[in-house]
């Protein structure tokens, strides 16, 4: 399997070297030459891998088409040793709670960090050990977090051979348990970075660093964000499992059953894994993309015209992972949206969106694809909204969710078809949003004993301007 760049770049390259890269040297995202095809014999296959040995195994069947330069006993140990019941808390890994007749919560939030972010970071650290150990090689993987991805790489990079973290975040923008739960580690390779802005500066500050090719070979810089397409690859398995989890086997000659996903969603990588899951093959009928206020991708699925914001434009909410104006990974389906025109890709995210900071495609041939061929929809969710949510939730059903969730459920309700099971992916734990949880129940959330008095402790942080140049001599300074 070889990967291109969104972007056109001449090259293609393995898994093993793009897994270290980050981002195309034309500042492209890497995605695979081709979608390796799921039929339904090789479906029901899965399910059975899945009901017999469990999530682990099912990584390995998704992981294994896409990766070919690690050993397969080797790439098998690795799933082995990341999905387990002592890192997730149960041996489902991602179990569905049904809430009622064929609508559930699937459950993402099992890992050590409490967000859907571990499914991924626990895989891509043991990946980056591997690869890092195999050449005998350093790395320094730099990131952008608006508040569960930091915690999750840190918490999976943390004492690994061969790696430091440089994570950015906004200054002031995350909940007080979201900023504790990182900048308290005090691991000599986790670095945290407070940038006076918003999460876009942050991720705007990775993709410059990302695209000075010179500072990024001489630093041996990689990424952890979902534009790295190993995070993204890891993502796809629980599609296949919550799917496998909603519906029946497939009778003999008889075609597969559908069902749908609701994701909430701020930079795009997780409802894009749900993209390359239907890409395979998997029948998913709609997914749907929930936003909160920052609602970039909603209008772009509603009117077809893609406008990101500023940082005076892009609203604080009480679902801050949200809270994101430029959706990086946006740009893979937009690759696949235009027939794979890669010259395209870039005109459109390099000069229009540089030059006029939007660009429109519901005048082009192909954006009916969005809701026809690609099966997506959308819908904004609101404070109000989440709150009434969560409230309703836990008086109905006696299950409390955190807002990220709840936009989802809000937003998926007016798409449910008759039938067909409406998945809506667990985003995080409550207590990661305890004041939003205190404003709609009037009570706070429990909170796993391994983080009691987690605020009080010391914090390990430096905070700096919202500046390429500044990150770079901190970087270097720490890397002597």
């Amino acid at each position: 399997m070889l990967y291109l760049s969104t972007r056109g770049h001449p090259d293609r390259k393995r898994f093993c070297e793009i897994l270290l890269e980050g981002l195309a040297p034309d500042g492209g995202l890497y995605l695979p030459e081709f979608y390796p095809q799921v039929d339904s014999a090789t479906l029901e296959q899965w399910r059975a891998v899945y009901a017999q040995k469990g999530y682990a195994a099912l990584a390995f069947e998704v992981l294994s088409l896409y990766i070919d330069d690690i050993p397969a006993e080797e790439l098998q140990g690795i799933c082995e040793r990341t999905y387990t019941r002592q890192v997730f808390g149960t041996d489902e890994i991602v179990p569905l709670r049904e809430l009622e007749d064929l609508f559930y919560l699937e459950a993402l939030s099992n890992g050590p960090t409490l967000a859907f972010k571990d499914m991924a970071m626990q895989l891509l650290g043991n990946l980056f050990e591997y690869e890092l150990a195999r050449r005998g090689e350093e790395l320094n993987i730099l990131g952008a977090t608006s508040g569960d991805t930091g915690s999750a790489a840190e918490y999976a990079m943390r004492g690994k051979r061969g790696v430091r973290v440089f994570m950015t975040s906004p200054r002031g923008r995350m909940s007080p348990f979201q900023q504790a739960q990182m900048f308290s580690l005090q691991d000599a390779n986790i670095h945290n970075l407070a940038i006076e802005g918003v999460f876009d500066d942050c991720q705007d500050i990775v993709k410059a660093v990302s695209n000075d090719l010179d500072f990024k070979r001489r630093y041996r810089i990689g990424t952890v964000n979902s534009i790295n397409w190993a995070r993204l690859l890891a993502q796809v398995v629980y599609y296949f499992a919550g799917y496998f989890q909603a519906t029946h086997a497939t009778p003999v000659g008889g075609s597969p059953s559908k069902v749908s996903f609701t994701v909430p969603s701020g930079n795009f990588g997780n409802v894009c894994a749900g993209h390359v899951a239907r890409m395979m093959g998997l029948p998913i009928e709609k997914l749907v993309v929930a936003t909160n206020e920052n609602d970039v991708l909603d209008e772009f699925f509603r009117t077809g015209i893609y406008r990101v914001r500023g940082s005076a434009d892009t609203h604080e909410t009480s679902s801050p992972s949200m809270d994101i104006s430029k959706a990086s990974n946006f740009e893979r389906f937009v690759f696949d949206l235009l027939g794979r025109d890669g010259a395209e890709t870039r005109r459109l995210f390099s000069d229009e969106l540089g030059r006029k900071g939007y660009f429109a495609l519901n005048e082009h041939g192909s954006f009916g694809d969005a809701s026809g061929k690609y099966g997506f929809a959308s819908g904004r969710s609101s404070h109000a909204d989440r709150v009434d949510t969560i409230r309703e939730t836990w008086q109905r059903h006696a299950t409390m969710i955190d807002p990220h969730t709840a936009d989802g459920v809000k937003v998926a309700r007016p798409f449910v078809q008759p039938g067909i099971p409406m998945i809506v992916l667990e985003t995080a734990l409550p207590i990661k949003f305890a004041a939003t949880i205190v404003e709609a129940l009037g009570k706070e959330p429990d909170r796993p004993s391994r983080f009691d008095g987690i605020e009080a402790l010391p914090k390990r942080v430096t905070i700096l301007p919202s500046d390429m140049a500044a990150v770079q001599q901190y970087i270097a300074q720490h890397c002597a």
